[in-house]
């Protein structure tokens, strides 16, 4: 069954179009705090097709866009490419992409940073501002320069450590009274496509029109897991290495132990957590990392996933919107109605008898 995708690929540098190529099978995700991919076969059924193919299919440089009829769904940098050919001869062309992200966890902070009480939005531009500084770093990702989050720090990167700027927008994100970050796709009101760079404190939110999901109904399928193996009452954790003697035993610093212990009187047993920070160096900061993950691990968050049909209102622009839930089965006699956010996308192409899905990874607030 053919599908109404088609790839536009660019130069990654200066998104000038190379060619544009039907895709079949294409299977996309796209997540907050998480790098989304794509994946997809070209065909290749003669000579002037495989010419255009080897011109536009250049791992590592290639830009690529998924639209779905006039629309842009998803886009990223083609990684890696591999030419198949089948008993018959047939070619075909698998490409398997990473979101506009995956270029930040592939560039390293090469200068010592500082901020002294900067907002951590302006840190987090700063930082991107530094990769598309440098020669060939400019990838065209934009952002909102006025967004503002309220909460100000204080940062030292060190050049020494050769951290990845990925990385680093997920540390300063991942603190107490964090952010979230996303590279966004889209076309603009004039037409033109944008990769621009989404802030949200505490959370990425989007859309303004609720969005009601049944069960029975629309939703065809859902997992709802409940997962003990991540929490944790008390936490502590680890950060640089304090000690400049070299004569002396080294010992990472250490942040202040926390236990909930109201947790563990309401008959939970104790269970330790603990992170590293290996690049932390000021304690209030390993702190605020410490006090971060505890909150974070005394209730793991719960992912559960809806599985519904294409289509309407179910496009990548759901994510950071909210929906509303309606699930009425045995485990739920008393009809489940709650709102959750929409925290990740991942599309499954039309198969034989199966129909075009979305499946949307939900966060229970």
């Amino acid at each position: 069954m053919a599908t109404p995708y088609r790839m536009v690929f660019t130069d990654l540098r200066s998104d000038t179009v190379l060619d544009a190529l039907p895709v079949q099978g294409v299977s996309l995700d796209d997540y907050i705090g998480k790098t989304g991919s794509m994946r997809g076969t070209v065909p290749i059924p003669n000579r002037e097709i495989a010419e255009r193919a080897r011109r536009a299919l250049l791992p590592g440089r290639t830009g690529v866009w998924v639209e779905r009829g006039r629309e842009i769904w998803w886009g990223g940098i083609l990684w890696t490419l591999a030419l198949a050919s089948d008993q018959r001869g047939f070619l075909t062309a698998q490409v398997q992409c990473g979101g506009w992200e995956s270029y930040l966890y592939r560039r390293e902070l090469r200068d010592t940073f500082t901020a002294v009480q900067v907002d951590q939005f302006d840190i987090a531009r700063q930082l991107v501002d530094y990769v598309q500084n440098t020669p060939g770093g400019d990838i065209g990702i934009t952002y909102d320069a006025d967004a503002v989050s309220g909460v100000l720090r204080d940062r030292t990167f060190l050049r020494y450590d050769l951290p990845t700027i990925g990385d680093l927008l997920d540390q300063l994100a991942a603190v107490e009274d964090g952010f979230e970050w996303r590279i966004a796709s889209y076309r603009d009101a004039d037409g033109r496509r944008v990769k621009r760079m989404q802030l949200g404190h505490p959370v990425i939110r989007a859309g303004t029109a609720e969005i009601v999901l049944d069960h029975p109904g629309r939703i065809l399928s859902y997992t709802w897991p409940t997962d003990a193996t991540k929490k944790a009452n008390a936490w502590q954790s680890r950060g640089a290495s304090v000690n400049t003697n070299q004569a002396e035993d080294s010992y990472p610093l250490m942040s202040t132990e926390l236990v909930d212990n109201d947790n563990i009187a309401a008959g939970w047993p104790r269970l330790d957590g603990s992170s590293d920070y290996t690049t932390v160096e000021d304690p209030a900061t390993l702190d605020a990392h410490a006090r971060a993950d505890w909150t974070a691990a005394l209730n793991p968050v719960t992912i559960p996933e809806v599985e519904v049909l294409l289509g309407g209102n179910v496009t990548p622009a759901l994510i950071g919107a909210t929906v509303r839930l309606r699930i009425r089965d045995l485990w739920h006699p008393t009809t489940l109605d709650a709102r959750y956010r929409v925290v990740g996308l991942s599309i499954t192409p039309p198969e034989r008898g199966r129909p075009e899905t979305a499946r949307l990874y939900l966060e229970v607030p």
